[in-house]
């Protein structure tokens, strides 16, 4: 009889992926069609320390909403209301 050891049980889970509880989009619990570039507050909350627009698998918002906070951003960004980078 074959002894198990720690790599079988390794190389049994290595095909297996993690899902975690899916993200609901904020924007659309509070069913906010559209997003205004002048709101900074919700806008900085969708954007990362260095700046950057924070991923849909990272904000959880969904693909609709996604494209109107980047175009939100980018307006923002265009007017000097928000900064390109960080630094």
């Amino acid at each position: 009889m074959k002894e198990r050891n720690n790599r079988d049980r390794r190389d049994f889970n290595k095909g297996r992926q993690r899902r975690g509880r899916r993200k609901v989009c904020m924007l659309c619990a509070e069913k906010i069609d559209r997003i205004d570039y002048k709101d900074l507050n919700r806008l900085s909350k969708l954007i990362a320390e260095n700046g950057k627009i924070l991923p849909r698998r990272m904000s959880g918002t969904c693909a609709r909403h996604q494209r109107y906070v980047t175009t939100a951003i980018k307006r923002a960004r265009h007017v000097s209301l928000l900064p390109y980078t960080d630094a």
